[in-house]
């Protein structure tokens, strides 16, 4: 069967005992039992969290001792932030290795290797509709939290979301669409009912685990993560996932501090911010990406493990 442009040309050499023919939310399918998933979902949180604690602490001591100064956002406490977020990718490949004997590579996706040829043409194909409709979202929300940053503060902060954001927005994708997605997936007995399952769970605790109770900023936050999730399940991988969420983060963090917006504080008092009809102007552009990689692939269907593939790993 053929597949749509954005696949093409990225069959894998084979990699060992990953299950031949199987979506890649399946490929844990025939390592049955709930204990052991629920272990996987366990120790992805407290990395999560671990990461996130000691990171943000040495951030604190450093800005204090270094810089004198302290405060929910600082070039410092966002680097650490947008690392302890970069370390779920391989600390989610060992655990995956670890729990189900799966070649790290292949939380890349079912190709068993990060598919570059993917990666690009998502790029060029949905990257400048992200940033523009992010821009259109920066730039209509409210400036009442601005904050007066020095020309040494902003740059650092445009290298961070040029270099480490992207890098976190992946992290995010291989924990919860990666892992997560495929933890749940292999706690039913079809395929379908895996993807949904998966894509319904890790969207609504995701979103919660945001902390935003506004309407508007919590939709936003689910069109976000169901995005991610459906377009992980019917590419076969987290490339084009990975590009989405990175364009977004990215071209919030450095348009919001280049406009002088508060962002450590937005997101540190998610629960109290108050969204708006803009917030969901990126949501819209996610919605029109996903119909069209479903559109793409309506025919081919989700994307599986090459026949290549020697079948000596878990089976569905």
């Amino acid at each position: 069967m053929t597949q749509p442009w954005i696949l093409q040309g990225d069959d894998p050499a084979p990699t060992p005992r990953v299950p031949a023919g199987v979506e890649y939310h399946r490929v844990y399918a025939g390592q049955r039992g709930i204990l052991r998933g629920s272990v996987a979902i366990a120790l992805l949180v407290v990395g999560l969290i671990g990461f996130a604690v000691l990171l943000d602490g040495m951030s604190v001591i450093l800005d204090r001792e270094l810089f004198g100064r302290s405060g929910p956002s600082t070039p410092l406490k966002q680097a650490a932030g947008a690392l302890s977020l970069a370390l779920l990718i391989p600390y989610c490949m060992l655990l995956q290795r670890l729990l189900y004997g799966v070649p790290p590579r292949s939380l890349h996706s079912v190709a068993g290797h990060f598919r570059y040829g993917v990666f690009g043409r998502a790029l060029l194909a949905f990257g400048p509709l992200v940033l523009v409709v992010v821009a259109v979202c920066v730039g209509a929300l409210d400036e009442g939290g601005t904050v007066p940053w020095a020309p040494a503060d902003l740059v650092a902060f445009f290298v961070i979301g040029m270099v480490l954001t992207p890098l976190a927005a992946a992290g995010e994708e291989y924990g919860f669409r990666g892992l997560m997605f495929r933890v749940l997936g292999g706690w039913t007995k079809g395929a379908r009912s895996g993807a949904v399952l998966g894509v319904v769970v890790t969207t609504v605790q995701f979103s919660l685990a945001h902390g935003a109770l506004d309407p508007f900023l919590l939709t936003s936050y689910l069109v976000l993560f169901s995005s991610m999730a459906i377009v992980t399940w019917r590419t076969g991988g987290l490339e084009v996932a990975v590009v989405l969420h990175g364009v977004y983060n990215l071209a919030f963090l450095v348009l919001g501090t280049t406009l002088h917006l508060d962002i450590g504080a937005q997101l540190a008092n998610r629960g109290d911010a108050v969204g708006s009809l803009a917030n969901l102007m990126p949501s819209a552009a996610l919605v029109l990406v996903t119909a069209f990689v479903w559109w793409m692939t309506r025919k081919s269907g989700p994307a599986r493990t090459p026949a290549a593939y020697p079948a000596t790993g878990p089976q569905q």
